[in-house]
């Protein structure tokens, strides 16, 4: 008996469902030329969608002169005039992406009220474009950090329910006993809830003081505060890996754009 050919994990049709039925099913759709008011602020490389809601209830929108309220307003790019803080914005043509290894002492913000430097500040050597971080780093974390123009996939990246997994280097102010490891192992309880980790192991030669976390939920300082839970100081904190993504080749303080298998990889997985 011929094997079926494998399709991969999304299949096309139902199992059982011969392909002439399928197609028979299909009912052409137009494309709709309008989008919603959000998503118009995230393709023109405002924000994150989740950000655009927040900068649409402010009322700092006006469409067509009118101030809109609603994140689900449909706007037609061709057409209406979309306004932000009193300026036309007009979606991006061109995405910009750039992977970035952060270095220590720069803040993960599109500016600082303190004048300290910033992530823009380093991208701004490599593209005139406005980009925005994907997540964040604290100001003393180093490592790899996504920049884009892409407000979608933004959004998606740092979404927890794309489950981007991240690999951390940590070092301690001193050696952290086995039980603590396998407690962060075994999920500790946190202050704002449980803290999943995917893996966690020893640096080989490190005195137990530097170890390997692995793990994919974003939320603030969770690398840091498992280890402060069991009163650790923690001396450094390094993000070596992000998805795919990893720092070979990449210098601290420098970008560079993502190749088009790189790039082709996040669009599939999220």
């Amino acid at each position: 008996m011929k094997k079926e050919k494998y399709r991969g994990p999304f299949r096309n049709r139902r199992k059982g469902q011969p392909k002439e039925q399928k197609e028979e099913q299909k009912a052409p759709q137009e494309e709709r030329s309008d989008m919603r008011l959000n998503k118009y602020l995230a393709h023109s490389g405002v924000s994150s969608r989740r950000k655009a809601d927040e900068i649409i209830k402010e009322g700092r929108v006006t469409v067509n002169g009118q101030v809109v309220l609603e994140m689900g307003h449909r706007v037609e790019p061709e057409k209406d005039e979309v306004k932000l803080d009193g300026k036309v914005i007009t979606p991006i043509k061109e995405y910009v992406y750039l992977l970035m290894n952060k270095p220590y002492n720069v803040i993960s913000t599109v500016s600082d009220e303190r004048g300290r430097r910033t992530v823009l500040d380093i991208a701004r050597e490599h593209t005139m474009k406005r980009v925005y971080p994907v997540g964040r780093l604290d100001r003393n974390t180093t490592g790899l950090l996504l920049l884009t123009n892409d407000g979608d996939l933004a959004q998606k990246m740092a979404h927890p329910s794309y489950e981007v997994t991240k690999i951390y280097r940590i070092t301690l102010d001193k050696p952290v006993a086995e039980e603590h490891v396998e407690a962060i192992r075994n999920t500790l309880e946190l202050e704002d809830g449980p803290a999943p980790v995917d893996k966690i192991e020893y640096v080989p030669d490190s005195d137990g003081r530097s170890l390997n976390v692995e793990l994919h939920i974003g939320r603030n300082r969770i690398v840091r505060r498992l280890f402060e839970h069991f009163g650790y100081e923690v001396k450094r904190l390094d993000r070596r890996k992000y998805g795919m993504l990893t720092k070979k080749g990449l210098r601290p303080g420098h970008c560079r754009p993502l190749r088009a298998d790189e790039l082709a990889i996040l669009k599939h997985l999220t």
